[in-house]
């Protein structure tokens, strides 16, 4: 079983969505307004109130044949909007 966090603007959201349900996964979290310090910006509370600085970060659980499926559906997105993407080890309890 694989983990993907996906990070990016919160703009980007549906885009992501919809290329993460074309790859097939089973389901996903997502937490909204996620702020914190990348290495090129740092999110300013007024950019939090705003909601211009925010970001979405959306978790899949998934099996490692899907990972290749939403490498294409969404790689293009976070190329050209940004954003980061990866994948880890995950073992069930």
């Amino acid at each position: 079983m694989k983990r993907l966090d996906l990070i990016f603007s919160e703009r980007e959201l549906e885009a992501i969505l919809s290329g993460l349900e074309s790859a097939g996964v089973p389901g996903y979290t997502v937490t909204k307004h996620a702020t914190g310090r990348g290495p090129e910006t740092i999110v300013s509370e007024d950019m939090e109130f705003s909601g211009l600085g925010a970001n979405a970060h959306v978790i899949v659980f998934c099996e490692e044949e899907i990972i290749s499926n939403i490498r294409d559906n969404v790689k293009s997105i976070l190329s050209y909007y940004g954003g980061v993407a990866y994948v880890s080890e995950a073992i069930e309890l």
